[in-house]
């Protein structure tokens, strides 16, 4: 099996330049799927942190970045929308966030900030001992005690002790950001959502501050003002 991915068949998430060379760094496994970013595509291409994989992993021995809250050690790691990318030496921390297109990008935050991460769910069911489990859209779970969680909600997760200390329902009034589609990377509100009979998706209406938009539900995650990675 190769190490390496063709550019031009990457994601469209992935922030690299598709024509510059032809091959790129393969993702691991791990969480995200085939739409996580190999770390060291970040450290390198987008950063300029390293210039090689072998200097990301002397970065990556020293225990210097932590994802999530945990040190890693594989360069090919995937990262994915939403995780915590910190430099504790550097005092740097970043939230991957989709930027305009969907493409993921890194959004400069505070360590306070840093100190969880935004989930959205995707699932939930039953579990023995009578708890509930929650699958987040990077393919992790969380167990609670409660059932007030419903898919297509977020939730904030504490990177310690992985306890929730935050819920975002999805429903109208919802501010919401598109992480796919012609749309993505646009923040507004949800208008309205619209049931479709059968086995379509769902639409949701978005008003944003240039007018709205239309989206499958699929294509938006609940969030709160805080995670724009900004102070608007």
């Amino acid at each position: 099996m190769t190490k390496h991915q063709k550019r031009l068949s990457v994601p469209k998430s992935w922030p690299v330049e598709r024509k510059t060379e032809t091959f790129t760094v393969k993702a691991g496994a791990g969480p995200h799927g085939q739409d996580g970013v190999p770390l060291v595509v970040l450290l390198r291409d987008v950063l300029g942190y390293v210039d090689s994989r072998k200097e990301a992993r002397y970065a990556l021995s020293e225990d210097a970045i932590l994802i999530n809250g945990d040190a890693i050690n594989d360069e090919q790691r995937p990262i994915g929308m939403f995780d915590i990318v910190a430099f504790p030496g550097r005092e740097e921390y970043y939230r991957v966030f989709p930027d305009e297109g969907g493409r993921l990008a890194l959004t400069a935050i505070d360590e306070d900030a840093a100190q969880s991460r935004l989930g959205k769910i995707e699932g939930k069911q039953q579990v023995p001992g009578g708890q509930t489990q929650l699958t987040l859209h990077d393919g992790t779970n969380v167990l609670v005690e409660d059932d007030e969680y419903n898919a297509r909600d977020s939730i904030v997760v504490d990177n310690d002790d992985k306890s929730i200390v935050a819920h975002f329902p999805y429903e109208e009034g919802a501010l919401v950001t598109a992480v796919r589609g012609n749309h993505g990377g646009k923040i507004g509100e949800v208008d309205a959502i619209d049931i479709t009979p059968g086995s379509g998706s769902n639409t949701v209406g978005v008003s944003t501050d240039d007018g709205g938009f239309e989206t499958i539900e699929e294509y938006v995650v609940v969030i709160d003002e805080n995670f724009t990675g900004d102070d608007e």
